[in-house]
Formats: structure tokens, sequence, C-alpha cells
């Protein structure tokens, strides 16, 4: 008997936990992922509330204002929610390294170098020492205060920077207000492992939760350098099974034969970990619709049996969220059954009703 394909999507649902078996809470969701992209706040929380077991919208804020998750630039300078534990050592293995790639345009186009962050750095132990926190704009006033200009987009790469350098991390929401405050008020201390460590911690979370994956996968995810991506994955080598798929091999955890199943459809926010994670996306997406697909990055996309077959939209308001499709191809009717059952679970997790 012939042996069956190996078959990269299902194993991916399973890995990031959209297929069945759901995360407990927010926290071991996050921290199991390691980093989720977060620039799209609303839409971040989705991305975790869907692979946690009974979560709404209020469970992953929770999370965040009791400082189990918290949001961040820990990895390719680009925001994520991490668990609260990690934060400072990804900062340390990744943090610097992306500073001091990005000093010089800083410098070129903000007029920013070490003696305004220094400045910068003053205000902020001034202004949020004590546990507060402030908002964007508040924390601006400040700088301006100071004599520090923050307009044309100054002031969130100044930012920027000092999150990087381990100064700021955002807060609490404060209505519908991002707020900023000190790491070393909001986060407790913590040991910094080694490098070697971390780079295999890196590794193992990653090809834990994001896999199958190959070796070009982690190295773009991760933002190393492909010689220190090829030694962490060589680190953690063992603990994985490995399938060559199409010349390609993929790594990955093997799962329980009984975790299958699960939904066929899921509304993917923009930038969900489960398309933003891989270097190549030709295992879920056609090339013919990937521009329609914004890439399978950029929009919020749908997903039916794990390839990309569509793009979907919300409106809020005070009724309820509409939610609408834009398939590629016009669905059956089992996978339009199975829209409506995704739908129906993103306006729960909104605390909200379905409307037309």
């Amino acid at each position: 008997m012939k042996a069956a394909r190996f078959d990269v999507l299902r194993e991916r649902l399973r890995g990031h936990r959209l297929a069945a078996n759901p995360f407990a809470d927010a926290e071991q969701a996050v921290a199991t992922q390691l980093a989720v992209q977060a620039q799209d706040y609303l839409g971040a929380l989705w991305g975790v509330g869907q692979r946690v077991r009974g979560a709404d919208e209020a469970t992953i804020e929770r999370a965040l204002a009791e400082r189990r998750i918290v949001r961040s630039w820990p990895l390719r300078g680009t925001l994520h929610f991490v668990a609260a534990a990690d934060l400072r050592w990804l900062l340390a293995l990744d943090g610097a390294r992306t500073l001091q790639r990005q000093k010089r345009r800083l410098q070129r186009d903000f007029d920013l170098d070490e003696r305004v962050v220094e400045r910068a750095r003053q205000v902020c132990d001034h202004a949020l020492g004590g546990g507060r926190a402030l908002a964007r704009d508040a924390l601006y006033a400040q700088f301006e205060a100071a004599g520090i200009a923050t307009a044309a987009s100054r002031g969130l790469h100044l930012v920027w920077w000092l999150a990087h350098e381990g100064t700021l991390c955002f807060g609490p929401r404060a209505g519908k207000q991002h707020t900023f405050v000190r790491l070393d008020d909001w986060l407790p201390p913590a040991p910094a492992p080694s490098r070697e460590d971390a780079l295999a911690a890196l590794a193992r979370r990653y090809f834990s939760s994001r896999g199958p994956a190959g070796v070009q996968d982690f190295a773009w995810w991760s933002g190393l350098a492909a010689a220190d991506a090829a030694a962490a994955h060589e680190s953690v080598r063992a603990q994985f099974a490995s399938e060559r798929v199409d010349g390609v091999e993929y790594w990955y955890a093997p799962a329980d034969a009984a975790a299958g199943g699960g939904a066929r459809v899921h509304l993917l926010p923009a930038w969900d970990e489960y398309t933003v994670a891989y270097r190549e996306r030709g295992a879920f997406l056609d090339a013919a619709h990937a521009d329609r697909a914004g890439n399978g990055i950029f929009k919020p996309v749908l997903l039916a049996d794990g390839r990309i077959a569509g793009t979907w939209k919300r409106s809020v308001s005070k009724a309820g969220v509409a939610i609408a499709a834009d398939w590629f191809d016009a669905p059956k009717a089992p996978l339009r059954q199975a829209f409506d059952e995704a739908a129906e679970r993103y306006a729960a997790f909104l605390g909200a009703p379905r409307i037309a």
C-alpha cells in the first residue's frame, strides 16, 4: 500500500492550535508561540483569542493588564506580544543587533543619536517613574517640554529606540489609548540565558509551534543571520521529526493523531502567525491570488482547510458586527456553513451579535 503524502498544512493547523486542542489561557498561547506579531493590535487580540479555549477580547486584554503578556518590539524591529518572562531575554538576543543596524538611518532621517536618546531616557524616568503610565500624546508632550521634537514620526522612532534598549514597553490600554510604561517598573528582573541557550530556545519554540517549517522559514521569522539560524536549529534538531516534501526539508514536533479535526474555516487577522511565520507561502497561498490576499499577510484572510481561500472584513456598529467574505472562488454549501460558524465564533469573541 502506498504511504499517504505528508500533509504540511494539516500539521501546521495542529501546531498553531487552529485545528483542535486550544490553549488553556492567553499566557500559555503566547508563551508557546514565543512571539505573536501585534502591530495590528485588535487583530492580534483575535489571533491569540481564537487559539484559547473560551476566550473573548476582554480575556486577552486582561492578560496584558495583569502583566502576564506584554507588547513591545522584541523581534525583527516589529511589535509582538510575548510572555512577560520572555521579553528581557529576547531583547538581549535581538534588540541591540536590530538597533545597531538602524542607528545610521535614525540619525540621517530623524536626527536621533545617543545624546538625544539619553535626554529622552531621563524624561521617561521622571514622567513614568513610580509605575506611572502615559498615553503616546502625553509622553510626546513630556519630550517636547524637554526640547525633544516628536513631529514627523520622530517621536515614534524615539520610542522604538527606547523600547529596543529596554527602557519602555507598552502598558495597559486607557480606554482606547495605548500607554507606555518603564519596563523596569512593569516587569520584574529576570536572569539572562547565555546566547547559545537563547538561540536554542528560539528555535525550539518556533519549530514546536509553527512546524512543519524549514530552516529558511525560521531564519525569516526570527530575523537571525543565516549562520545563527542554522546553528540554533542544529542545537535542537534531534528533538524534532522531519519530512522532505517537494525538495524541502520540514521540521516539526509530531502531534498526537487524536488531535485532528476541528473547524474547516478560520478568519485570520492580518499578520497572523499562521501566514507571517514562513518565508515560503506557496503551501497555503496560490500565487495567482497573492495580490488579492495581500500576500497572505497584509489583509485578514479566510483560511479553508489550511489554504487561503479569500479575504474578509468586519463592520462594527451599535447593532453588532457584520462580517463579509470575499471568496476567490464561489464556495460550496459545506464551506459556506463553515464560514458562518467561523463568523459566529468571531462575533462571540467580540461579545457582539452577528448581523447581516
